[in-house]
C-alpha cells in the first residue's frame, strides 16, 4: 500500500541487471517511494549531480565504475546520502568491507525483499525525524503567540490561510516589514499536505544580483569564478515542499525572467549546466512593496506578478491588532528571559502603558527588539521607567505610546482583561485553576470576568 509520506524520500537503484532494477522499482514505488535507476556507477553519479537522492541501493559487481568505488565517491561528495549494498551470496565479505567504508548495511539478493523494505522504511523514518529536528531548529524563533489572536481582521486572515493550505495554489503575502510574513507562510505550509516536507525560506533582499541566481538555482563546479564545488539551490532543496521567497519585489529583472520560466515549467537548470531538473514545489512569495506600482515603472515583470499572486493575502500591521499586544508582550518576555537568563517579575505601569499605546512602525519585529532592550536595562527583576530613560530611542517610543492611551486606568484595564482572557484559555475556562494561577480568589476572578465581559 502506498504511503504518501514516503514521497519525500528518493531512492536510486544501481544495478547492471535491468530485471532486478525493475523488481526493486516496483516494490518501492508500491510503498510510495520515488525511485530512480542506473545500470552503472557513472550513470548513478550523473543522476546524483542532477537530483536530490536520499538513499542509493547499489550492486557491487558492475561493468565500469563498480559499487565499492561508487560508495567511496558518494560518501566523499554527498556525505548526507545513505548507501545500502545489494549483493549476491558469494560476495558478502566484500559487502561487509563496503559497510566499513560508509554503507549503512547490505542485503543479499536471494533473501526475502520484505527485510530490505523494512530497512529502507527505518532509514526513511530516521530521515524524516532528522528533517523535523532541523525544522524545529529553523522555527526556534517562531512565535506561536503571533497566531493567538483576538482581532477579527487577523482571525479572518488566518482562516484564509487555512483554506489556501488545502490547495497547492501559489500565494502572495503583502504586509509591512516586520508583520510576520514568514510566520504566515509557515502557517500555510504546516496546515497543508506538504507539512512533513521541507519549508525553505529565502530573503531575496539579502543577496546581491550576482549571487541570487546561484542561491535559488544552484551551480555546477567551475560554472564561474569561485564555484569550487557543485551547489544545490534552494529550489532543489525545497523539492516536495514549500519555497518561501521573502521580499520578492527586490529580485533583479533578469532573475525575475528565470523565476517565471521555472514557475511555468516547474523545472530548473543549475548555472553551468544545460540539464533540466523537474521539481514539485509550492511557492509562497511576500513583499512590503506595491508590486502593481513596480510594474508600471518597469521594476517588476507584470507576467511574473500574475504568476505569483494566484491568491493574495494582506497581513494587517500590529497597530491594527492592538488587542493582541498583551499576549505578544507576555510571550516575548518569557522567551527573552530564557535567552538572556535574566528573570523579569514585573513591568512598571508607566512602561506597560507606553508599550500598549505605541504604534510599532516596525511591527512585531520592533516589539521584540524593544522588549529585548528593556530586559537588558531591567534590575532586580523589574522593568522600571527610570531604567529606560538612558536609552533615548526606547524612552521616546514608550513616551509616545503613553500619549496614545487616554489614561493609566484604561491601560491597566486593557492589559488586565487581555491577560486574564489568555490565562482562561490556557486552563480551558476553568475559573478555579485560573484564579489559583493568578493568585486571587475565584470570587475575585468572577468579578473581573463580569467587569470585562469575558467568556470563560
Amino acid at each position: 500500500m502506498k504511503r504518501m509520506e514516503n514521497r519525500d524520500f528518493k531512492i536510486l537503484v544501481v544495478d547492471d541487471e535491468v530485471e532486478y532494477q525493475n523488481v526493486l522499482s516496483i516494490v518501492f514505488e508500491n510503498c510510495g517511494y520515488i525511485v530512480r535507476t542506473a545500470s552503472d556507477g557513472s550513470k548513478a553519479l550523473r543522476i546524483l549531480s542532477e537530483e536530490m537522492i536520499n538513499l542509493v541501493i547499489t550492486d557491487l559487481k558492475m561493468p565500469g565504475l563498480g559499487g565499492q568505488e561508487l560508495v567511496r565517491i558518494v560518501k566523499e561528495k554527498y556525505p548526507d546520502i545513505e548507501i545500502m549494498i545489494a549483493t549476491a551470496y558469494g560476495t558478502i565479505d566484500s559487502a561487509v568491507e563496503t559497510v566499513k567504508n560508509g554503507a549503512v548495511g547490505y542485503f543479499v539478493k536471494s533473501d526475502d525483499l520484505t527485510k530490505l523494505v523494512t530497512d529502507v522504511d527505518r532509514l526513511a523514518k530516521e530521515y524524516r525525524k532528522q528533517q523535523k529536528t532541523k525544522k524545529l531548529v529553523r522555527q526556534e524563533n517562531f512565535p506561536e503567540a503571533f497566531l493567538d489572536t483576538s482581532n477579527k481582521e487577523f482571525a479572518a486572515v488566518l482562516k484564509t490561510c487555512e483554506k489556501a493550505a488545502r490547495s497547492n495554489i501559489d500565494v502572495l503575502l503583502i504586509g509591512e516589514s516586520g508583520v510576520g510574513k514568514e510566520v504566515i507562510a509557515h502557517y500555510i505550509h504546516e496546515n497543508g499536505g506538504r507539512k512533513n516536507r521541507p519549508f525553505i525560506p529565502v530573503n531575496c533582499q539579502a543577496f546581491s544580483s550576482g549571487t541570487i541566481e546561484s542561491e535559488l538555482f544552484g551551480h555546477e563546479k567551475g560554472a564561474f569564478t569561485g564555484a569550487l564545488s557543485q551547489r544545490i539551490g534552494r529550489f532543489e532543496e525545497a523539492d516536495g515542499g514549500t519555497l518561501f521567497l521573502d521580499e520578492v519585489g527586490d529580485l533583479p529583472m533578469e532573475t525575475q525572467g528565470k523565476l517565471l520560466r521555472t514557475l511555468e515549467n516547474r523545472t530548473i537548470e543549475r548555472i553551468g549546466s544545460n540539464k533540466t531538473i523537474s521539481l514539485d514545489i509550492r511557492l509562497i512569495s511576500a513583499t512590503n512593496k506595491e508590486l502593481s506600482e513596480q510594474t508600471k515603472v518597469g521594476m517588476f515583470r507584470e507576467d511574473l506578478l500574475y504568476r505569483i499572486n494566484a491568491l493574495t493575502i494582506t497581513i494587517p500591521p500590529l497597530r491594527e491588532r492592538r488587542e493582541d499586544i498583551p499576549c505578544l508582550i507576555d510571550f516575548f518576555l518569557k522567551k527573552i528571559q530564557t535567552e538572556q537568563k535574566k528573570k523579569v517579575i514585573s513591568v512598571d505601569e508607566e512602561v506597560m502603558t507606553g508599550l500598549l499605546g505605541y504604534n510599532y512602525p516596525g511591527n512585531v519585529r520592533e516589539l521584540k527588539n524593544i522588549l529585548e532592550r528593556l530586559v537588558v536595562l531591567s534590575e532586580d527583576g523589574i522593568i522600571r521607567h527610570s531604567d529606560v530613560l538612558p536609552d533615548k530611542q526606547i524612552a521616546e517610543r514608550i513616551c509616545s505610546g503613553a500619549e496614545n492611551i487616554q489614561s493609566l486606568h484604561d491601560a491597566r484595564d486593557f492589559f488586565e482583561s487581555r491577560f486574564i482572557s489568555k490565562k482562561l484559555r490556557e486552563y480551558d475556562g476553568n475559573v478555579t485553576r485560573t484564579a489559583k494561577e493568578l493568585s486571587i480568589t475565584p470570587r475575585q476572578l468572577w468579578n473581573k470576568i463580569n467587569k470585562y465581559g469575558l467568556k470563560p
